[in-house]
């Protein structure tokens, strides 16, 4: 009797030590998993390594866009299992078609092991996650496109997808990182000015061509013969924002609220004021919306004060809630003729939260834009993203999709980091972009022309309200 109750408590401690173990195999192996990997780089108080900062499709950088079928997907990449990898990344395309990183991966995954060139691009994912994914959706699709048609003399593109959290610390280790890899022919980013100017050198002393698609900071232009930009710079667009208000509308008074902490804020806002004068106007205050004691209400009576005819909003992404309440008390005000006052804005106001937060009150808003897919109706480019993404698609998607036509062009031509090099800044060189042909100066800015585009009632989008060109 003895033994067989021994014999029973013998068995069932057994089955409890194997009922442990089992459940510590599968901690073990929850916790140590891509996504797993990823959600605690997000909430741990130490930075996560480099190599987490990477990914060809094994593993997920986006943890708002993952799908089982994603992660499959991801788990047959990293068993060398690409065809189930392809299955996958498809299958979870299906549900979210929007998705750039698993297009990408899909991408990458049809190519598998074969011969390719391999390209890198940086965003800032943690930052700002939307930016982000309009980047990668330009790449995406220029990927998909050149891959589709044959490669590149027969040799798919091979994308590499890196985040800098937009920390010019990570992201100049990112850079050394990426300048490590051989295979790396060059580099699609980084996401804001003051980063790209930081990896310049780390990008140049490697010889590894960087082209950004949203920098736009003055301070970019010829900073290294490694260092390009698919958008125009902040010159331009000062420029013809300046022009319109003075020789358009004739205001000549303006007021300009930005960023101090921010370099394309900086940039945008001293080329505008510079760009006034030199056209006759007169720029009558300047508020900086970053510091503490900001007072969008105190800022704009001071304005009218002092016969300000117009605003210029300069603000950043990260500054766009004070720029926006500005919006919103001038569309409350009057002056003698019973008109609210002229608003100009730069690219950085081209979202839905101003159209959805400002709405009416931002009827009539001047924005300065290096794309608009309303500016150019014979472009196949807007039709093709649409039917990709099912979404429409803006000026980054589009910029970035031109950075990677400028360095597939590079590379039929010269297929080394070098030789990628030499092309672009060649007197002749010339690709196929979204709308216009890429074409740079000596100093690596991209000549361009720039869109004015405004806010009015919505016909067609799915918002009350939508930016169409101004003719």
């Amino acid at each position: 009797m003895y033994q067989n109750n021994e014999t029973k408590l013998l068995g069932l401690s057994l089955m409890i030590s194997l009922a442990l173990v089992s459940g510590c195999l599968w901690w073990f192996k929850v916790t140590t998993s891509p996504l797993s990997i990823l959600v605690s780089k997000n909430t741990s108080s130490e930075k996560a390594t480099i190599p987490n900062y990477l990914s060809r499709g094994d593993h997920i950088l986006f943890s708002d866009s993952t799908t089982l079928e994603k992660q499959l997907g991801v788990e047959a990449v990293t068993a060398g299992n690409y065809d189930e990898a392809v299955v996958k990344f498809t299958e979870s395309l299906d549900l979210h078609r929007d998705d750039p990183e698993a297009l990408i991966y899909l991408n990458n995954a049809r190519i598998g092991d074969k011969p390719s060139y391999t390209i890198a691009a940086v965003v800032s994912i943690s930052d700002d996650i939307n930016t982000a994914k309009d980047i990668l959706r330009g790449v995406a699709q220029a990927q998909q496109e050149i891959n589709q048609a044959g490669g590149i003399k027969g040799i798919p593109i091979k994308v590499l997808i890196a985040n800098d959290d937009n920390n010019p610390e990570v992201a100049k280790k990112l850079a050394s990182k990426l300048v490590s890899k051989p295979e790396i022919l060059a580099v699609v980013g980084n996401f804001n000015s003051k980063v790209t100017q930081a990896t310049a050198d780390s990008y140049e002393s490697g010889k590894l061509v960087t082209i950004s698609p949203i920098s736009t900071s003055v301070k970019l232009s010829g900073i290294s013969d490694f260092v390009f930009r698919s958008v125009a710079n902040d010159l331009l667009a000062a420029r013809a924002l300046a022009k319109h208000m003075l020789q358009d509308l004739k205001q000549h008074n303006v007021a300009v609220f930005y960023n101090s902490q921010s370099e394309s804020s900086q940039s945008l806002k001293s080329e505008f004021v510079t760009a006034v004068f030199l056209e006759g106007g007169r720029v009558v205050s300047e508020f900086d919306v970053s510091e503490k004691n900001f007072s969008a209400a105190k800022s704009f009576k001071q304005a009218i004060n002092r016969g300000a005819q117009a605003l210029m909003l300069g603000a950043d992404s990260s500054t766009q809630h004070q720029v926006l309440n500005v919006v919103q008390l001038n569309s409350k005000h009057r002056n003698s003729l019973g008109q609210q006052l002229v608003i100009l804005a730069g690219n950085q106001v081209y979202n839905s939260k101003t159209l959805t937060v400002a709405g009416k009150d931002a009827e009539g808003m001047v924005v300065a834009l290096p794309w608009h897919p309303l500016a150019n109706p014979r472009s196949e480019f807007p039709k093709t993203a649409d039917q990709l993404w099912g979404i429409d698609v803006n000026w980054r998607t589009a910029m970035a999709y031109d950075a990677v036509q400028a360095l597939s062009a590079a590379i039929r031509r010269n297929p080394s980091r070098t030789g990628v090099q030499q092309e672009l800044s060649a007197p002749n060189f010339f690709a196929r972009g979204a709308a216009a042909p890429i074409r740079f100066f000596p100093s690596g800015d991209r000549y361009q022309p720039v869109n004015l585009v405004t806010i009015e009632p919505s016909n067609s989008s799915s918002l009350e309200y939508e930016f169409v060109p101004i003719p």
